[in-house]
């Protein structure tokens, strides 16, 4: 379950007329790559774009450009051609061959590229916001059982519990499947079959809310608003800013 949040902000923030795309500490090679989750390993993974011995630089491509798309989703913010300039920048600058020095780029077109940055995703937020909202009614149209709450968070029971009801000052162990409004499946202790246990008080509050409202042995659906959950910053991992998230929830025990 992902507890800690990501501003964006701070990555687009500037520094002393430095945009901060310059790292600020430093990686021993042994921790730049992480190996890959057994889930994720195949023995048939298909074709490779390269030999085995030009593969490992590859892939250290594929991770910078994971680490990056992480924190700013640049495929959703940029047309075509500005990602092929973005390429170009980082080629450039990695070989030494820009006509212009780092420093005096950044100083003269940093403020204008957070600008856009941020004019850009707000847009997109703020469409991610009417997405959700619409499918937060269609739900509730389509669910007689679904209640909005207060807060707007909507909670639909699937299998009444008969147990041990939560609060915050409880543990609880729990099973969920996590997906965006189009489906996406961000986050699933379901796929990985293994349950979770974490305090309740260190989650979302969307998950305090609606776990408050479940008893041990029951299970419900959960649709919660960007408010109650990651909000404008969203969560490097696939979780938009502005996301709203439906998650089915199981809870087994309360400790």
């Amino acid at each position: 379950m992902r507890i800690a949040l990501k501003s964006m902000a701070a990555f687009l923030a500037l520094r002393g007329g430095t945009a901060a795309f310059t790292a600020t500490r430093s990686f021993g090679v042994r921790s730049l790559v992480r190996a890959p989750t057994a889930r994720f390993m195949s023995s048939d993974s298909g074709p490779m774009p390269h030999d085995d011995d030009k593969m490992p630089f590859y892939a250290l491509g594929v991770n910078l450009a994971r680490q990056v798309g992480g924190q700013t989703s640049f495929n959703t913010l940029l047309e075509d051609e500005e990602l092929d300039l973005l390429l170009e920048g980082f080629s450039d600058s990695m070989k030494g061959t820009s006509i212009q020095s780092d420093q005096v780029v950044l100083a003269t077109y940093g403020p204008a590229l957070n600008k856009i940055l941020q004019d850009r995703t707000e847009r997109i937020v703020d469409r991610v916001k009417a997405d959700g909202e619409k499918f937060i009614e269609n739900f509730l149209d389509c669910n007689d059982d679904a209640v909005k709450t207060d807060s707007g968070m909507v909670y639909c029971e699937m299998t009444e519990g008969d147990g041990k009801q939560p609060d915050t000052s409880n543990t609880v162990e729990v099973h969920y499947h996590g997906t965006l409004t189009d489906g996406t499946v961000f986050d699933s202790s379901v796929d990985r079959g293994q349950t979770i246990s974490f305090p309740l008080s260190g989650v979302i509050k969307g998950w305090q809310e609606g776990l408050a409202m479940m008893k041990e042995g029951g299970k419900a659906t959960l649709v919660i608003p960007s408010d109650l959950a990651y909000g404008d910053a969203g969560s490097p991992g696939g979780i938009p800013p502005g996301a709203t998230l439906k998650f089915e929830v199981e809870l087994f025990k309360v400790s």
